[in-house]
């Protein structure tokens, strides 16, 4: 796994000067380095996890937004769900996995996922503010398998987007 961390400062606990910079800096916080040393823990048993590069986790109430680079939701979603699934029990939480880097579509899509997403539009507020109204599709009666208002703010901290969620049939 890759990171903005050195290996040896994650396998071993001890941060280096430059490693202690960046976290006293706020780059780097305590949840991203207690996922990233879960990620490098894991990655004996699952050796895909060897090229995914692990940017930063975002924590809101019961969710867990994992941040990897393009191309790396698929390494970590592999092994029927195996990853996720030991890093829930691990952590405690439900795991969002997103990319880095990506436009708001395709973050949005991988964030509401499992529903598909019917039609995104832009809001312009009278105060000069937009904020993004994305329709999901629903899925026969059935409650989201995800907290919208957890999701909103995840939006938020990480693309900068205010979100206005609706469901459609």
């Amino acid at each position: 796994m890759k990171t903005g961390l050195c290996n040896f400062c994650l396998k071993s606990g001890i941060l280096c000067q430059k490693c202690l910079a960046k976290v006293k800096s706020g780059e780097i916080s305590e949840l991203d380095l207690k996922v990233a040393r879960l990620l490098l823990f894991l990655e004996d048993k699952y050796p895909s996890l060897q090229n995914v590069y692990f940017h930063k986790a975002v924590d809101v109430d019961n969710t867990l937004a994992v941040i990897v680079g393009r191309g790396d939701v698929p390494r970590l979603l592999g092994y029927g769900g195996k990853i996720i699934k030991t890093m829930m029990e691990k952590i405690g939480k439900s795991i969002r996995v997103l990319e880095y880097g990506v436009d708001d579509r395709k973050f949005l899509e991988d964030l509401f996922a499992p529903l598909s997403i019917m039609t995104i539009n832009t809001i312009w507020l009278p105060d000069g503010t937009t904020e993004t109204r994305v329709i999901l599709r629903k899925r026969r009666g059935r409650r989201p398998p995800f907290d919208v208002k957890s999701l909103k703010e995840i939006a938020r901290r990480v693309h900068d987007i205010t979100l206005r969620v609706e469901f459609a049939d």
